[in-house]
């Protein structure tokens, strides 16, 4: 089973982030906050973090920061998931480590269609689109 993180301060915004996830195949945790994530990658290292960028305690740029510095950090594939939608801070995103970047409010398609991208979207997912299309 692919694993993957979302971390977001917003409880809702976890849980339908981790729906989605969980109905295409991935065990899914969650994270409130960058110091919640950053201790929960250095205890199993997940896949994939979908992860907000305006958190309080540790933002989701410091989080990726402390994150591509850790052992094995370069590992996760990390799409951001956030408001924040002007070049400036997709370039920064992208610069701090990010392997993607989303912009709220999205739905399933788009967020299937990141992780596709980013090469992480389960087998079975992209088999039964695959059937659909064809």
């Amino acid at each position: 089973m692919t694993t993957a993180l979302v971390v977001d301060d917003s409880r809702v915004v976890r849980g339908f982030i981790s729906k989605i996830l969980e109905s295409i195949g991935f065990v899914v945790q969650q994270a409130e906050n960058g110091v919640l994530a950053k201790a929960a990658c250095e205890k199993s290292m997940p896949e994939v973090i979908i992860v907000d960028w305006n958190m309080p305690e540790m933002n989701g740029l410091e989080f990726v920061e402390a994150l591509r510095a850790m052992p094995n950090g370069h590992e996760p594939k990390v799409v951001f998931c956030t408001t924040e939608n002007d070049i400036k801070h997709i370039m920064k995103a992208i610069e701090s480590g990010a392997d993607e970047y989303i912009m709220k409010p999205f739905d399933r398609a788009i967020l299937e269609t990141k992780l596709d991208q980013v090469g992480i979207l389960p087998h079975s997912v992209e088999t039964s689109a695959l059937a659909a299309i064809g």
